[in-house]
């Protein structure tokens, strides 16, 4: 959603790190640079100007001027205004203090508020709660059907006594439903009103109506991400119209600019609680709005990482796991096989690598990722034997051909598989012993092999090389003046005997 955004902010950024100091000057040009960036993401004006303001302000301060690293702490600057703008601190839901708890959804057709529903519903349930769907859209046709599918598949219950398409009171399905809900013990009433396709008197009576006749504990307003300026106009006017407590972003992963959602808080003044990124009941969840700063700024969301592979992969399976990685050998192609479907479970792997830091430089290869490459793992997997998923060196040629007709893919894609199975146990199995590996907990290298030791010199004299020699024999005296030379093939010099060179008178002497 934020690509743009976040490409513009992160050239920016990247030609103030080859500066030693930042200027009044490089400082101007920087907000310039940042002011473009959001009106061209579709920010609002007043947005903007406060926006800049803020960053020129503190740019000019201490915090930078005396700072090891200017470069750095602009980003920072940058990093905690766009929090700011975003709404500081995640909002959670308020909870009555005698249940049920009546949630208002409320927003224009097309929004996504049934689908929402059906979201919200699903992931309180995962929080333990019991949450009833109200369906209160009698207008649209088949909304009330839609609202059904959707309690069907989170698995929670619908109150949905009028079969819409223009037949029932709205306000007294609404008024019902708590007195549904309190006798079925549900404690989380989540209401679905009507929308229209643009702002009129008729759809705020109606919902100021509802809002009148059960007093909800929150209103979520839900609001398109993809619909540019218009949010903060719509915005607006249900804030005038009906009020809301909160506010509901969806289709976040659409290609829009979208600017706009981070202008919904700054002008209505009500904190973005739950952000929709997908079409599955699974795309959804608390809105932060440090991660999602971090998100823009190319920081990545390692957090959110984090959770999502906690609420998918259990703690004992991981722990079984972590012990074959262990081993290195006791990793087979099953358990690469469940491994690889748990990450599906977590999302699109784009969307995770997205949460990596620094990955939106490598946006171009992130696009190129082709979920299907994980469903041809799968089945190459899939089309083997058990024994041959225990033990994949038994794979051989015959063996592999069969694998790729079962498969529907070529024998060299079979073979790239099996080798790079192996070549992962090797990998596994020297970073459980920290072989190699700085920084690992109990890590040791490789010992050499020791070298041999070098044996006794033979000579090259036949004569010489059957002699015993002894450590303990004694060695010749070394020899001083011409002998030291040695006898480079002939006998040493013999003087005369009684012969005394001190008798000669030397020149120098």
């Amino acid at each position: 959603m934020f690509e743009t955004l976040s490409d513009r902010l992160t050239s920016v950024f990247s030609s103030l790190r080859a500066k030693g100091r930042l200027s009044d000057a490089d400082i101007d040009a920087t907000c310039r640079e940042i002011r473009i960036a959001l009106l061209e993401a579709d920010v609002a004006l007043p947005v903007v100007k406060d926006f800049v303001a803020h960053v020129k302000e503190r740019a000019r301060g201490t915090e930078v001027s005396q700072a090891l690293n200017p470069a750095q702490q602009v980003v920072k600057i940058v990093n905690d205004e766009l929090i700011a703008i975003l709404g500081g601190e995640t909002r959670r839901l308020r909870y009555a203090k005698n249940p049920p708890t009546v949630i208002m959804l409320a927003g224009l057709q097309g929004s996504g508020k049934t689908t929402l529903a059906g979201k919200l519903a699903r992931w309180l349930r995962d929080q333990g709660h019991v949450p009833l769907l109200v369906a209160c859209d009698l207008q649209r046709p088949n909304a009330v059907q839609q609202l059904s599918v959707m309690a069907e598949r989170a698995g929670v219950a619908v109150f949905a006594p009028e079969p819409g398409n223009g037949v029932g009171d709205p306000i007294e399905v609404a008024r019902h439903s708590l007195e549904h809900a309190t006798r079925q013990q549900h404690d989380i009433v989540i209401i679905d009103t009507a929308g229209r396709l643009g702002i009129d008197q008729e759809l705020m009576r109606q919902a100021a109506d509802i809002r009148d006749a059960v007093r909800p504990d929150e209103v979520l307003f839900v609001v398109d991400a993809m619909i540019g300026q218009d949010a903060v106009n719509t915005a607006q006017a249900f804030m005038d119209g009906v009020g809301f407590d909160g506010v509901v972003l969806t289709k976040l992963d659409g290609d829009a600019r979208g600017g706009a959602a981070l202008s919904v808080r700054h002008i209505t003044g009500r904190p973005i609680m739950f952000a929709s990124t997908g079409e599955k009941l699974e795309d959804f969840d608390a809105f932060h709005p440090d991660r999602m700063a971090g998100r823009i700024l190319d920081m990545g969301d390692i957090l959110t990482l984090i959770e999502q592979a906690q609420k998918t992969f259990d703690e004992a399976e991981a722990a079984k796991m972590a012990s074959k990685l262990a081993s290195g050998d006791g990793f087979t192609l099953d358990d690469f096989l469940e491994q690889m479907m748990m990450v599906r479970k977590m999302g699109p792997i784009k969307n995770l690598l997205g949460m990596m830091p620094g990955m939106g430089q490598m946006r171009d290869q992130l696009n190129q990722v082709d979920e299907r490459d994980l469903d041809r793992i799968a089945a190459i997997i899939r089309s083997m034997t058990p024994g041959e998923r225990e033990d994949p060196k038994i794979i051989k040629g015959s063996r592999r051909e069969r694998i790729a007709r079962g498969s529907g893919v070529t024998v060299t894609e079979v073979n790239n598989l099996v080798v790079r199975f192996f070549e992962a146990q090797k990998m596994m199995k020297r970073m459980s012993q920290g072989i190699g590996i700085p920084g690992m907990p109990g890590g040791r290298r490789p010992q050499k092999a020791a070298k041999p030791k070098k044996g006794r010199r033979v000579s090259g004299d036949p004569r010489k090389a059957g002699l015993p020699k002894s450590p303990a024999e004694p060695q010749p005296e070394k020899q001083k003046g011409l002998g030291a030379l040695g006898n480079l093939g002939q006998r040493a010099p013999q003087l005369p005997p009684g012969f005394d060179p001190s008798k000669f008178k030397l020149p120098g002497q």
